[in-house]
């Protein structure tokens, strides 16, 4: 049995409960099981498991529920922007699949995250030029698109006033250019006033209006998605009193993290190491018999599947009818399905849609990049507005000091 696989009888004395509680555990999608060796038993995530145990000894009490906020616990301060439910996230009270469907841009969504009313921060003056200082950097192709962004944004920021003794309505304003700042240098384009979606489409396959509204529409589902962890991060910088471009760079560094944005270029891989073996089915099967993850399927939110993914898949389903690599596509995802019982997340989708359009891997993190921005703002105005510093405390627990007092 691979090392971090466990039995059920060791994972029942790890959790401390019966073998019917784990049972309900697996049907809540609290924990995942995978088949045993002879096909009638089943193993557990040991990595799982032990995330279980430890919420399950944080209690109740204050401290140790602070700490298990940390991971997608207890929510851990209010906001008026986002909200997850079962059937996707929601903004401000707006369905984010609904605003697909009506055909919405990533301005106007940006617009409802923003709060900003009748007011329209993309209409005012834009110069479709870089500055001198950053031209070099921002049309550099050689460069990672997150590298890129990350070095030329602080240089940006130096020619524009600071954010946080702006009128609300000049930081809209100023929002709205660094959202198509960000979107053009994240593909090493000039900037446009033009729809973000139509720069990046453009950008990957020139006059294909078909692919051109399947980026607008995962732009939309991926806008925002309450405090993930590049928001939080941007929250945690804009609540210093940070200009929003510093807070823009912060969520583009926590999104270069294999754990958050490089995910999509894992299920990528997934997708083409399917492509390659005698069938999807057996490629799922031995990749989790082994104990392997399976890149971009599953999500801890949404336990019955990601309606994001969902929505992009229908999409995909009609750009794509016929051809062989939706049939592979859905191979592959109900070979996953009927073995682990997971459904495709959104990085899967957005690596998909790469994969049907013959693109690599990097427009599916531009794509998660330049839309999340657009909450990142969100949460950087909001918490601007509040006007409150973000500083938790930790519990200490190396090495005592010599000669400490006794704790009262």
């Amino acid at each position: 049995m691979p090392a971090d696989l466990l039995s059920a009888r060791e994972t029942c004395r790890i959790l401390g409960i019966s073998q019917a509680t784990l049972y309900a555990y697996v049907s809540r999608g609290l924990l995942e099981s995978r088949p045993g060796k002879d096909h009638r038993s089943r193993l557990y995530p040991r990595q799982d498991v032990e995330r279980l145990a430890q919420r399950k000894r944080a209690g109740r009490g204050a401290a140790r529920g602070a700490a298990q906020s940390l991971d997608r616990g207890l929510p851990v301060l209010e906001t008026r922007i986002s909200l997850i439910r079962p059937d996707g996230p929601y903004y401000r009270g707006r369905s984010a699949i609904d605003l697909v469907r009506e055909g919405a841009t990533l301005e106007g969504v940006a617009r409802r995250l923003w709060d900003c009313g009748d007011h329209d921060p993309f209409g005012v003056p834009f110069a479709e030029r870089w500055p001198d200082r950053v031209a070099a950097i921002a049309g550099d192709a050689d460069l990672p698109p997150l590298e890129r962004a990350m070095s030329a944004i602080p240089l940006l920021a130096l020619d524009v006033r600071h954010s946080f003794n702006s009128a609300p309505r000049v930081r809209n304003e100023i929002a709205a250019t660094l959202l198509r700042h960000n979107a053009a240098l994240l593909v090493a384009q000039p900037p446009s006033a033009g729809p973000v979606h139509r720069l990046l489409a453009q950008r990957w396959k020139p006059g294909d209006e078909g692919f051109a509204e399947l980026v607008r529409a995962a732009l939309i589902v991926c806008a925002d998605h309450e405090l993930n962890v590049s928001a939080f991060a941007a929250r945690v910088v804009a609540s210093t009193g940070a200009h929003l471009h510093a807070t823009v760079c912060s969520g583009l560094a926590a999104l270069s993290g294999p754990r958050h944005g490089g995910a999509t270029a894992r299920a990528y891989a997934l997708i083409g190491d399917a492509r390659e073996a005698a069938t999807a089915r057996d490629f799922i099967a031995a990749r989790w018999q082994r104990g392997d993850d399976l890149p971009g399927f599953g999500h801890a939110l949404y336990p019955h599947g990601d309606p994001r993914a969902a929505e992009l898949l229908a999409h995909v389903r009609k750009q794509h009818a016929g051809t062989p690599g939706l049939a592979a596509l859905e191979a592959l995802i109900a070979a996953t399905e009927e073995i682990s019982g997971q459904r495709p997340n959104i990085d899967f989708m957005l690596a998909a849609l790469c994969r049907l359009n013959g693109l690599p891997a990097t427009p599916a993190l531009v794509m998660f990049a330049a839309a999340r921005l657009a909450g990142w703002l969100a949460h950087a105005l909001e918490q601007q507005a509040q006007g409150r510093l973000i500083r938790p405390r930790a519990s200490y627990a190396g090495i005592a000091p010599e000669n400490a007092a006794p704790a009262e």
